[in-house]
């Protein structure tokens, strides 16, 4: 089989297409022997920067040594209190709090697998995964609690552990927050759990109690990190320690060459239970020694402006709708971006509008990233000094190995589109319980095939054109939505927009797109007319229809497939 493989040194050859060399600094390979697990990651950080801060959220810092201790106990707890043996699966109910890091390095240093749950979900999809992962312990908010209460007594789960949003802000905020949380804003729905354990009571009876530490290796499960894909099925993806080191390794090598350690501060604005920011923000940045600015509620964008308006930050990751709407929120233009470094973009399609003016505001070139959770998920990324955005999600990270390939599983060389396929140190071990759709998508080669439609260009830059489900067929045409989305998102007026196919009894398919107003004043006609100068003609949208907002996933990714069912 032809495969593309990123940092050869082999000439272009009939089986092997040579791509260049990585950026200056950037190794071809990983030693993924460095570490024996992200728990093993954990403590040399923590020996390295023990006394500098290493998460701060709503004013409270909690340095690397509470870190330490308090994840520590909380270990304890689980291992000597609850008797969780190792393996046991542990969820983790949480948006972006200080108890987020505790709960998540705790069980994994008691040698657990920990399944992160969306706070958002409902409770029949709270049930599944709870149900599907076998969980026998939760971490979860107060706030979701009633959620929990509708389905608790159906799943496998035996000790509920609550916080509330306050309560490791330190006295007397935590108390006024945890009052104004419940009492003025009503954000605590009533509800009835029996035998409810409380998070800072779980840590404090841990305190008493000897930890043993873990033997892990790369083997050992990690995380079950569910993925609904396009089939709207949740699927717990099986990463291990093995596969999230490697990423971590791999997305190290790649911006070690622009940060120093101990040294940064990262905006965290995507939730922790979402594979981007776990592995890129949380796990990536904790390895350095950085500090890591979690931000609880990121579409409160007036308070998030002002929380960077007091920051000196040095890295910031988020979606394109994210990046976006902070673009449109007064006050950002004035924020200091003099230490910025890393601004990253990934989760959904980075769109040249928005980068094209995060670079007029910031100075700063936005940097687009690809990955999915069955890759830990880091697979391309833009060299970190790219000077401008150029439409592609970069080169393939160390070890890393990325073919274009047909429907009959044939590589393709540079420019023609197929399917891109993966393969490298942090591809997924399969997916939990569901072996046929395993051997779908991961093939006995080890190849991941993304179900992403791509193309490589000569220098070996990846450039996603849709997922397979998403493209449009115009009377034989594809269409890529990403390309119309584009275009209609360069016009003035436009603040959102997104494209479907919808049935068409002339061509088959035909173009749908979905638009938010910036400018309260355009009409569907002037849309159509800019659509025309700047879209082929079986490109063009037929259908436009404007709406006051569009749905959107937790991390803020526009949901098509809600648009395809409404």
């Amino acid at each position: 089989m032809k495969r593309i493989k990123k940092g050869s040194s082999e000439p272009r050859s009939s089986d092997k297409i040579w791509l260049g060399a990585y950026p200056k600094g950037v190794p071809a390979e990983i030693n993924l022997g460095e570490y024996r697990s992200v728990v093993e990651v954990l403590e040399k950080s923590i020996q390295r920067f023990h006394d500098r801060p290493a998460f701060a959220n709503m004013g409270a810092r909690l340095s690397y040594a509470a870190l330490d201790r308090q994840t520590r106990d909380f270990a304890a707890f689980l291992q000597q209190e609850l008797g969780l043996p190792k393996g046991a699966r542990v969820a983790i109910m949480l948006p972006n709090l200080l108890q987020y890091p505790i709960a998540l390095f705790g069980a994994l240093r008691a040698g657990l697998v920990v399944t992160n749950i969306n706070p958002l979900l409902t409770p029949r999809e709270l049930k599944h995964q709870l149900v599907d992962s076998g969980a026998r312990a939760i971490v979860i908010l107060e706030n979701f609690c009633h959620v929990l209460a509708k389905v608790l007594p159906e799943t496998q789960v035996k000790t509920v552990i609550t916080t509330r949003i306050g309560d490791l802000l330190g006295f007397p905020k935590s108390v006024l927050a945890n009052f104004v949380v419940k009492h003025v804003k009503k954000m605590v729905p009533p509800y009835d759990l029996p035998e409810t354990t409380e998070f800072r009571q779980a840590v404090a009876r841990g305190a008493k109690r000897q930890f043993a530490p873990v033997a892990l290796e790369h083997e050992d499960i990690a995380f079950l990190q569910y993925t609904a894909g396009t089939t709207g099925i949740a699927k717990g993806v099986i990463l291990t320690h093995g596969n999230i080191v490697a990423n971590l390794l791999q997305a190290g090598a790649w911006i070690g060459p622009f940060i120093e350690e101990g040294r940064e501060v990262i905006v965290t604005p995507l939730p922790l239970y979402h594979i981007f920011s776990l592995t890129a923000n949380c796990l990536m940045f904790m390895k350095i020694g950085a500090l890591i600015y979690l931000i609880t509620n990121p579409r409160d964008f007036k308070g998030f402006v002002h929380e960077l308006s007091k920051l000196h930050f040095t890295a910031i990751t988020g979606v394109n709708t994210l990046f976006n709407a902070l673009l449109h929120t007064p006050g950002f233009d004035k924020v200091d971006f003099s230490s910025l470094k890393i601004a990253l973009g990934g989760g959904m399609a980075l769109q040249r509008a928005v980068a094209d003016r995060w670079k007029a505001v910031t100075g700063k070139t936005l940097i687009e990233a690809y990955g999915l959770t069955e890759a830990s998920p880091g697979v391309c990324i833009n060299p970190i000094d790219l000077a401008a955005y150029n439409g592609k999600v970069g080169l393939p990270l160390p070890s890393t190995e990325c073919a274009i390939q047909d429907e009959h599983g044939k590589s393709l060389p540079p420019g023609e589109v197929g399917e891109l396929c993966v393969r490298g140190p942090q591809i997924m071990r399969g997916y939990w319980n569901r072996p046929e759709q395993t051997e779908k998508v991961l093939r006995a080669d080890g190849w991941l095939h993304t179900g992403d439609v791509a193309r490589l260009d000569d220098s070996g830059f990846v450039q996603i054109l849709e997922r397979k489900d998403d493209m449009i067929n115009v009377s034989g045409f594809n269409v890529y939505p990403n390309e119309v989305e584009n275009a209609v998102a360069a016009h003035p007026g436009i603040a959102e927009v997104a494209a479907i196919g919808v049935p068409d009894e002339r061509s088959g398919e035909a173009v749908k797109i979905f638009a938010v107003r910036k400018d309260p004043g355009l009409t569907e006609q002037t849309l159509r007319a800019y659509c025309a100068e700047h879209l082929a003609r079986y490109k063009l949208p037929k259908h436009i229809e404007f709406r006051d907002s569009l749905p959107k996933s937790p991390v803020g990714k526009i949901l098509r497939r809600e648009l395809r069912d409404s």
